[in-house]
């Protein structure tokens, strides 16, 4: 990707104005200006000039990326800065490095005097280690066989051989790159975490390490392209891993806490315990090291005897367990020492064993931390333990996750800098506050309805005695859609149906769904809360409808959805994945079916613990937590829905209680605005007209 030379900034005053240079843009893709692009694109520009955050909802077709690519490129520009845009899917990062930014490059080159610079940064993990590849037996995995010689025919072997010949060929060392990839255990065999790393000048192989070089790259561009997880471990760690910036533009914000929360979370088995001891076993004494190894295998033990599920108070026995395993961890890192510049050739093993060690320690004095305070509502973190692995050699795992994410990203991301967020999904209820409030953001001031139907408001008014003074400024903007929802779609809720239970589909939902499928002549999304109901539909249906009907799991999600696409009569069911990452416009999709309101499982022990806190600050904690995660799944399944201009269908929610519900409101009005209704034959009637059309 193009990375020019240093060269002096240019000056703002001497710069097209961000209309101008989007019309430029917009012109170069072939594409037309469109009253909501134009609103989003003078929003952005006026909130990286005064520095207030800005929150975008932009939906689908509105052209979203130009409107914030093109002011942060002249931002970046103007003020000889770095802008970073993170978004929270690779195909998102994909489409702006390999399609978005370089027709954009291109196209801004005579009006800007030179050609944007713009580059793509992940984490280390992502990223061929050559120090590790080119056999440091130190860093092989502790527990696996040499990967040459004791097992050469076997899967894991084809992989490594495969990766050492890809290694001689790649010019990036980028995982992403790899096709067909490989699996995560191969990988391993020839990555590093960011812990694991020696850093540039002590590895032997520093100068020509791929993450170093990307790293180096991104701090030359105006433009640097990343990810959620990155970005939160960005906030949360001392050492800097983004590249200097003063402006952060996050795409597919809806996703922004639940990532965030991810990189947050810690994760403790009597398995990583064991792989530290084994690091630690030539460096230290053995019997410090057998020490943590017993300790390890002692915390196994007291967790295969405890129920999973969240820990209201910590066990007296897990407290034994996990103090043990902290003392003796201890001792073992106090044994390793510091670096010594004397013995080069340990230091690889003497970071690898501090690595692991660091990463138990921490987790287990989060764990013991979070007991100290009694109110489990006051509580930093929340601790549950799980299950994991494939059936038959599953094993308990402790977790440990935040509470709230919101007083991290208040700090460490709104604290810092401008921060753009937007997404097609961000008002929830006809409000920003849902999101806001996970955020760590305070709720709107104003909310008014403007003529085209979107919603503008403001939070954070310091004038304000009631909010908080020190409390981020920020703004948010619905700059609507260019499609004509309620002539393009229906909302079709089967409120004749009864309540879903617990058991399955009953009767009555396949029934409606066969009568759904027949009337579009296929041309059908069935977006499930589950697997099994996803496959109990499919069962049960295909040999009683005559139109080819897939099945997220007969085969790999991006084929099938290929072939969905390229046959007008397929039908495609499935879950999650399906409700966020099908772009099938055109009239291969004329019926999306939701078989229920997807809300949380009840079970979840993060989603509890947050209900739960939030009922005891006096709020409501079914729609803070879960109504809200329900109200962002159903509009981004509504979503699929349309996806060009020309596009028209039926969107058929099975679940009467978004018609019943106290909280259906909400729910239904987090949805594009569709023409709604609860009669089925007028519904079927309207697809047999689409079909034969």
């Amino acid at each position: 990707m193009p990375l020019a030379s240093a060269s002096p900034p240019v000056r703002s005053q001497d710069l097209p104005g961000v209309a101008e240079l989007l019309e430029v843009a917009v012109t170069a893709v072939g594409g037309t200006r469109r009253e909501g692009q134009d609103a989003m694109a003078q929003a952005v520009r006026k909130a990286l000039s005064s520095g207030e955050h800005l929150a975008v909802q932009a939906g689908t077709g509105t052209g979203k990326s130009l409107a914030y690519l093109v002011p942060a490129i002249r931002h970046a520009m103007a003020r000889d800065t770095t802008v970073v845009i993170s978004t929270a899917t690779i195909a998102l990062q994909r489409q702006l490095v390999d399609r978005d930014l370089p027709r954009l490059a291109k196209a801004l080159k005579p009006a800007l005097g030179r050609e944007p610079t713009f580059a793509i940064l992940k984490g280390r993990r992502n990223y061929l280690c050559l120090n590790k590849l080119h056999g440091d037996e130190q860093m092989a995995d502790p527990g696996e066989e040499q990967l040459f010689d004791a097992f050469a025919i076997s899967a894991m072997g084809r992989n490594v051989k495969r990766l050492h010949d890809w290694a001689s060929d790649t010019e990036t060392g980028d995982r992403d790159e790899l096709v067909p990839g490989v699996p995560d255990n191969a990988w391993r065999q020839v990555s590093v975490t960011a812990r694991e790393c020696l850093g540039v000048s002590r590895c032997p192989v520093g100068e020509d390490c791929f993450a170093e070089k990307a790293r180096a790259e991104a701090g030359r561009a105006d433009v640097v392209v990343t990810n959620h997880a990155l970005l939160a471990i960005d906030a949360m760690g001392e050492a800097q891993v983004l590249p200097e910036h003063d402006v952060v533009v996050v795409d597919e914000a809806h996703e922004l806490v639940d990532r965030v929360t991810g990189a947050a979370t810690g994760e403790l088995t009597a398995g990583t315990v064991a792989a530290a001891a084994r690091r630690c076993g030539k460096l230290v004494d053995q019997a410090l090291a057998d020490r943590l190894a017993e300790a390890g295998e002692g915390l196994g033990m007291v967790l295969e005897d405890l129920p999973n599920g969240r820990w209201e108070a910590i066990p007296q026995a897990a407290t034994g367990a996990l103090t043990v395993i902290r003392d003796a961890a201890g001792m073992c890192r106090q044994a390793l020492g510091g670096e010594r510049r004397e013995d080069p050739e340990g230091a690889t093993g003497r970071k690898l064993a501090l690595a692991l060690l660091d990463e138990v320690s921490e987790s287990v004095v989060r764990v013991l931390k979070a007991f100290e305070e009694p109110d489990p509502a006051k509580r930093y973190d929340v601790v549950w333990l799980a299950e994991q692995g494939p059936d038959g050699a599953r094993h308990k795992v402790l977790r440990v996750a935040p509470l709230s994410v919101g007083g991290l990203l208040r700090e460490r991301l709104f604290g810092q800098r401008t921060t753009v967020l937007t997404s097609a999904t961000l008002a929830l209820g006809g409000s920003f506050d849902a999101l806001a409030r996970q955020w760590g953001l305070p709720p709107e001031k104003i909310v008014s309805a403007r003529p085209e139907g979107g919603v503008e408001s403001a939070g954070g008014d310091s004038a304000d005695p009631v909010r908080d003074p020190d409390a981020p400024r920020w703004k948010g903007l619905d700059v609507g859609s260019p499609f004509a929802h309620g002539r393009s779609g229906i909302l079709y809720v089967a409120k004749h149906l009864p309540p879903p239970g617990r058991d399955g589909l009953a009767p009555e939902y396949l029934d409606e769904i066969a009568g759904l499928v027949e009337a579009a002549g296929g041309r059908t999304l069935g977006l499930f809360s589950s697997m099994r109901a996803a496959k109990q539909a499919t069962e049960a249906l295909r040999g009683r409808l005559s139109v080819p009907l897939l099945c997220q799991g007969d085969d790999s999600t991006m084929l099938l959805v290929k072939r969905f696409a390229e046959d007008t009569e397929t039908c495609l069911f499935g879950t999650l994945s399906l409700w966020q990452g099908v772009d099938v416009p055109g009239p291969s999709l004329s019926c999306v079916i939701i078989d229920r309101i997807p809300f949380p499982r009840p079970d979840d022990p993060l989603v509890a613990a947050r209900q739960k806190a939030a009922d005891s600050r006096g709020g409501n904690g079914f729609l803070t937590v879960s109504a809200t995660h329900a109200a962002l799944l159903l509009a981004q399944g509504a979503g699929r829905l349309l996806r060009g201009t020309d596009d028209r269908g039926v969107v058929a929610i099975l679940d009467p209680r978004i018609a019943t519900a106290r909280y259906g409101g909400f729910l239904r009005a987090s949805l594009p605005p569709f023409w709604q209704t609860t009669d089925a034959g007028k519904v079927r009637a309207a697809l047999t007209r689409l079909r034969e059309a």
